[in-house]
């Protein structure tokens, strides 16, 4: 018989968000495919979790990517994991579980951490509708993203990297001055902090505090 795919969510941060049922899952499975296996390998070893682990990212060739398959036919169960939070949320998970599927392999969640869900949770602001857009472009169309942005009738949340963040705000301001900033930054971890304001008064924050544009960052814009 096949084997199964299971998509494990592990933690943003604080270790301790991690579900019973993910570190069980963890613990069975013969083989967890990792974003970066050095990373995984702290949480496991944290965990006392011997499970072998192999290197699946978003550079991964097509090839590995028919060898994990291979594996599943073959009988093998594997769990997929990134480095923190939920696979197929802005990751390649969704490139193997959509070649599982078309091998009728059974996948399964294991859900549990995200910091989409997080600032969601602390957001304060209705969010029965939402948009959720990732990471913004680098280069090549980043003004059009900011403009969808900027015109969105219901709340957007898009994450992004420490370099990038001052510029891409002052970009949002340009377009809708009009627009509240929920910032959260580090979810989870020691230095965790979420900023409110218009876009203006979280710039400022910034500007005044030049030491925290560090770490990860997830934004709501409404």
């Amino acid at each position: 018989m096949n084997g199964k795919l299971y998509i494990v969510a592990t933690p943003i941060g604080n270790l301790e968000d991690i579900t019973l049922r993910a570190l069980r899952i963890l613990k069975e499975v013969d083989v967890v495919a990792c974003e970066d296996t050095r990373v995984t390998r702290k949480l496991l070893a944290h965990y006392n979790i011997e499970t072998q682990s192999i290197a699946y990212h978003q550079h991964s060739s097509d090839d590995r990517i028919q060898k994990i398959i291979a594996q599943i036919l073959e009988g093998k169960n594997v769990a997929v994991v990134t480095d923190a939070g939920t696979p197929g949320v802005s990751d390649p998970g969704n490139i193997l579980v959509a070649e599982a599927i078309a091998n009728g392999i059974v996948v399964l969640p294991i859900p549990g951490a995200s910091a989409l869900a997080a600032v969601i949770s602390v957001a304060g602001v209705d969010m029965q509708q939402f948009t959720f857009l990732g990471f913004p472009p680098h280069k090549k169309g980043r003004e059009t993203y900011f403009k969808k942005v900027a015109a969105s009738e219901i709340p957007v949340i898009y994450y992004e990297s420490p370099h990038r963040v001052i510029k891409n705000l002052e970009m949002l301001e340009k377009f809708s001055v009009d627009k509240k900033i929920i910032l959260g930054r580090e979810m989870t971890k020691m230095f965790e902090e979420v900023v409110r304001g218009s876009v203006a008064e979280v710039l400022e924050y910034f500007a005044s505090n030049p030491s925290k544009i560090k770490g990860e960052f997830v934004i709501v814009v409404c």
